[in-house]
């Protein structure tokens, strides 16, 4: 699949590949901070650049009590190096409402990735 897909008259992106600068994806992201569009959310506890299924799991820490969360690779804004941040292009309360993360499930069970991916596919 690639990158872009072409809906109509529309590109859109594949909300399970990084849309940022291909020389970024071979950083080594785990422990970076993650800020949504209003503010911090956590850091990353594991990230994976699997062609179609790419995302960050991150640990939100006291934020939403201790939880972890799945972001799909296609909502990472940028990705700031020096400051060892990853901006995504979600709010604090989009991230919050999100389908819960389901550890023993986030790998391998295409049921939960397609209602992860249908919750922030929109707007990409």
């Amino acid at each position: 699949m690639n990158e872009r897909q072409t809906t109509g008259s529309r590109a859109t992106m594949d909300v399970w590949t990084f849309a940022t600068d291909p020389a970024l994806r071979g950083a080594e992201l785990i422990g970076f901070s993650v800020e949504a569009i209003d503010g911090g959310i956590g850091k990353i506890d594991e990230a994976t650049e699997e062609t179609g299924r790419a995302h960050l799991i991150v640990d939100t820490g006291p934020w939403i009590f201790g939880k972890k969360v799945m972001l799909p690779a296609g909502v990472v804004d940028r990705v700031d190096l020096d400051s060892e941040t990853v901006f995504v292009n979600r709010s604090k309360d989009e991230i919050k409402n999100a389908p819960e993360f389901e550890p023993e499930r986030h790998r391998d069970d295409d049921e939960y990735r397609n209602r992860l991916g249908g919750y922030y596919g929109g707007g990409l």
